[in-house]
């Protein structure tokens, strides 16, 4: 049986509460009754009993490629993130909301936000229209329980759907009953230059979105800096693909810490600035050998993140 774990409310939360990452007895709790600002978390029989510090820290299912989007489920229990990121359309499984569920629920890693398959590579997943991509991505978030849905904005050969699509992604905010987060793209280049690939525009910065997904490996693919973007973008950045690039035309996708954004510096900026929406490891870990290898790399990641959101908040109470 679940109960919701309200934000400020630490009361029942048995036999297991979690704060920061990390697990809290029932006689400790009352020391850190200041950390209440809380999500759910599992009971050791399965039922939803409690909650943890935001931002929620989820596991991109694209995260394990070239494993399934199922075995994303596995990696995400078993390395402790707070839930995953479901990209639509990389397999058959992610196409399916009842396999989906099921999966959430036999590993008790929770959907918190949902990719639309709005991706060159997803063009025809749940059909070709593109507005019937997202309505049915914002069904499908509800009926999982997320509460973000992340989409590219169109390409330039959709010019129709790109005439209205700052106002139409404005409708879907107001009436669809989740949150969708435009995320930054980049010019796409070649040897020969470069062509704007994206309508409006790859960049998001000046356009009309109140929300905005940063994927810090298109920033580098841009080149631009992330740390310059959480700055210009303010309180419209709701949602972080934490990554890394190097600046290639390749949108590298590494582990954060292995380019150029400076990434960690970008954590311990959304620690200070009290960010709480999800971030989201959207990594390549194709070069792990052995699932035990991929692990560890996911871990890593997941306690580097952990940490320096510590620490970006640490700063923030001491500047007060």
């Amino acid at each position: 049986m679940s109960q919701s774990g309200g934000a400020g409310c630490c009361d029942g939360l048995t036999p297991r509460q979690e704060f920061e990452g990390r697990d809290v007895t029932d006689e400790s709790a009352g020391e850190m009754s200041e950390l209440c600002s809380v999500r759910t978390v599992w009971s050791v029989d399965g039922a939803r009993v409690g909650a943890v510090p935001d931002p929620a820290i989820l596991l991109s299912t694209t995260s394990v490629y070239p494993d399934s989007t199922a075995s994303a489920f596995d990696f995400a229990a078993e390395v402790g993130f707070d839930g995953v990121e479901l990209m639509v359309g990389v397999d058959q499984v992610s196409l399916d909301e009842e396999a989906i569920s099921e999966l959430s629920d036999r590993y008790r890693v929770p959907v918190r936000s949902l990719h639309a398959p709005t991706l060159l590579i997803t063009q025809r997943a749940w059909g070709s229209d593109p507005w019937g991509k997202l309505r049915r991505s914002a069904e499908a978030a509800r009926r999982l329980g997320a509460d973000i849905v992340v989409v590219h904005p169109p390409f330039r050969w959709q010019r129709d759907y790109g005439e209205g699509f700052a106002q139409g992604i404005r409708e879907l905010n107001r009436t669809s009953g989740v949150t969708f987060a435009v995320e930054n793209m980049y010019p796409w280049r070649t040897p020969a230059g470069s062509f704007t690939a994206y309508l409006p525009d790859w960049d998001p910065t000046n356009l009309d979105y109140d929300h905005l997904t940063l994927d810090l490996s298109h920033a580098s693919t841009a080149q631009l800096r992330s740390l310059d973007l959480v700055e210009l973008w303010g309180d419209r950045l709701t949602h972080v693909h934490l990554t890394d690039g190097k600046g290639s035309f390749k949108d590298d996708h590494l582990l954060p810490g292995e380019g150029d954004q400076d990434a960690w510096a970008v954590v311990r900026e959304l620690g200070r600035r009290g960010f709480e929406g999800h971030i989201v490891l959207e990594a390549s870990t194709r070069r792990a050998r052995t699932g035990g290898e991929r692990a560890e790399l996911l871990r890593s990641a997941l306690e580097n993140t952990r940490e320096n959101l510590r620490l970006g908040a640490g700063k923030a109470v001491r500047r007060d």
